[in-house]
């Protein structure tokens, strides 16, 4: 429980952490778009969960590409949610992505608290060598009851 508690307190010290300090090799990036996601229920399993997600990534002059996600806890995580809503702000190294492209893993801190309708928030870098970060664009909304912080794992692959 104790290793928890700190993996949890650590992970919410990186969150509130610049994002550039999360790569070390601090690749300059522009903002490319907006990745909305949304997904039904999760449970949380006191040590992680896992929640899939269907999103969209907006673009400026760019059809909408979309993605399915799935998100994988790791750390303090109680409680059930009906829903979730996130939404990122992308940063990548290049001004357009093609299609796919936000494709790949990434890993980051996470944060949430929930009582009815609660909020969170992570931080997540990944993507094609590490490039792309997703900074939270606004706090990530929920329905439920439910608790977690530690460290987050999102896989991103093309949906339909």
């Amino acid at each position: 429980m104790r290793r928890s508690l700190i993996l949890a307190a650590a992970a919410l010290a990186s969150l509130v952490s610049p994002i550039g300090g999360a790569n070390a090799q601090q690749v300059q990036r522009v903002q490319v778009g907006v990745l909305e996601c949304r997904g039904g229920a999760s449970v949380g399993f006191i040590v992680g969960s896992v929640t899939n997600l269907g999103c969209v990534l907006r673009a400026d002059g760019m059809p909408e590409d979309r993605y399915i996600a799935t998100i994988r806890k790791v750390g303090l995580d109680l409680g059930i949610t009906q829903e979730s809503a996130l939404a990122w702000a992308v940063f990548a190294p290049v001004a357009q992505l093609g299609p796919g492209g936000l494709s790949g893993d990434y890993v980051g801190a996470q944060g949430s608290a929930t009582l009815g309708v609660g909020v969170g928030g992570n931080v997540l870098v990944g993507g094609s060598a590490n490039s792309i970060a997703l900074q939270p664009l606004s706090l990530q909304g929920q329905v439920g009851v439910s608790i977690a912080a530690g460290l987050e794992g999102l896989e991103l692959r093309p949906g339909r």
